[in-house]
C-alpha cells in the first residue's frame, strides 16, 4: 500500500511516498501502527500523550478524513486506496 506524507512529516520518511505491506482489509489503525513501527519518531507529531491521533492531524483515505468515516480508524483499507498523512498546517 502506497502512503503519501506531507509537509513536516517528510523529514521522518525522507521522501513523499512510502510503501507498506499490509493485506486488504487491514484497518486505518493498523496502517497507523505500521507507520509508527517504521518511523517511531513520528509518534510525537501524530499522537497525544494517551496514544490517540491528534485532532489536528489528518489521515485522508480517498480524500476523506479517516476520523469522519463511518468506521473511523477501524475502516478497512484496500491496496487501491489513496492514503495521505497531513500534519497540522498553519499560516497566513
Amino acid at each position: 500500500m502506497n502512503v503519501n506524507f506531507y509537509a513536516t512529516l517528510r523529514r521522518f520518511t525522507g521522501r513523499k511516498s512510502v510503501e507498506f505491506s499490509l493485506p486488504d482489509g487491514a484497518t486505518v489503525q493498523r496502517l497507523l501502527d505500521a507507520v509508527l513501527d517504521r518511523f517511531p519518531d513520528m509518534a510525537g507529531y501524530l499522537l497525544d500523550d494517551r496514544g490517540r491521533l491528534y485532532p489536528h492531524v489528518h489521515i485522508f483515505i480517498n480524500g476523506r478524513d479517516a476520523p469522519y468515516l463511518d468506521r473511523a480508524l477501524e475502516t478497512p483499507l484496500t491496496q487501491d486506496d489513496a492514503v495521505d498523512f497531513f500534519p497540522a498546517v498553519g499560516g497566513g
